[in-house]
């Protein structure tokens, strides 16, 4: 007869979890691995809600596993470190995205992109190679592999920050590989959700120009006056979308 989740593994933690897909969310008492040599222990502070937990825990996209503790834009303070660790002390504020372990060995993780790597584990709804549930950040503690934890800085503040860890970084990653970092430059953002919020507010960070593209008239005074946007498309104008020609680079957030 196999454990329950409560007795699989000797430290206690308690989430929110999704048992089916009617989209809620339940108390969850469960259990976590006791902390390993190379292991850093959080005590879980802010968790990000990401779209992907909605899509999850709704079984949207058809491989949900439930149940399902969802989170991956984790944050909080590292209460427990292995002998091993030399990134992180007890006390440190350190964060945790989309994924908590990969092969470490093919030539993605070799160069530092372990989210390519064909033996991803993600953070929930995933496995890991001893057979063992992953569940989120929609709880109170974690444990996970020194190489997937990430140092928050001292003056970002934990809740704010705990979106880049998935939206942040989704936004980013291709502003920081075509080089929009560079001020002056002429940026276009293709919706204002989640990652459109956020693409604005690097780009502005980085002295890009920015101009965002709604089908949505009613949000322009956020992306300007808000979010510090340059100009607002609709795009629903054919006239001023002919402005997307002078952009340097176009992001799109649009589910």
């Amino acid at each position: 007869m196999s454990k329950s989740a409560v007795e699989e593994q000797p430290q206690k933690a308690f989430g929110w979890a999704a048992r089916d897909n009617s989209g809620t969310l339940s108390p969850f008492p469960f259990s976590r691995r006791e902390n390993g040599d190379d292991d850093v222990t959080l005590k879980i502070l802010y968790c990000g809600v990401c779209h992907s937990d909605l899509h999850t825990i709704k079984n949207e996209w058809g491989f949900t596993q439930y149940p399902v503790v969802p989170g991956h834009e984790i944050v909080g303070v590292a209460t427990k470190v292995g002998k091993n660790v030399t990134k992180f002390k007890e006390g440190d504020r350190v964060g945790v995205g989309v994924y908590v372990g990969s092969c470490k060995t093919c030539e993605s993780c070799q160069q530092d992109l372990e989210n390519y790597c064909p033996q991803l584990i993600f953070t929930y709804n995933s496995y890991n190679a001893d057979g063992t549930k992953n569940y989120g950040g929609y709880s109170d503690t974690i444990v996970v592999e020194q190489r997937y934890v990430l140092r928050f800085p001292d003056n970002l503040p934990l809740d704010a920050g705990a979106p880049l860890l998935c939206a942040g970084i989704t936004v980013y990653s291709p502003m920081k590989y075509y080089g929009m970092t560079e001020a002056g430059k002429h940026l276009g953002v293709a919706g204002l959700g989640g990652l459109g919020h956020v693409a604005v507010k690097i780009g502005k960070a980085f002295g890009l120009k920015v101009t965002v593209i709604s089908s949505s008239p009613d949000k322009e005074p956020e992306a300007i006056n808000r979010l510090g946007a340059d100009s607002f498309l609709v795009s629903s104008d054919p006239a001023k979308m002919k402005v997307l020609d002078k952009l340097t680079l176009r992001i799109s957030s649009l589910g």
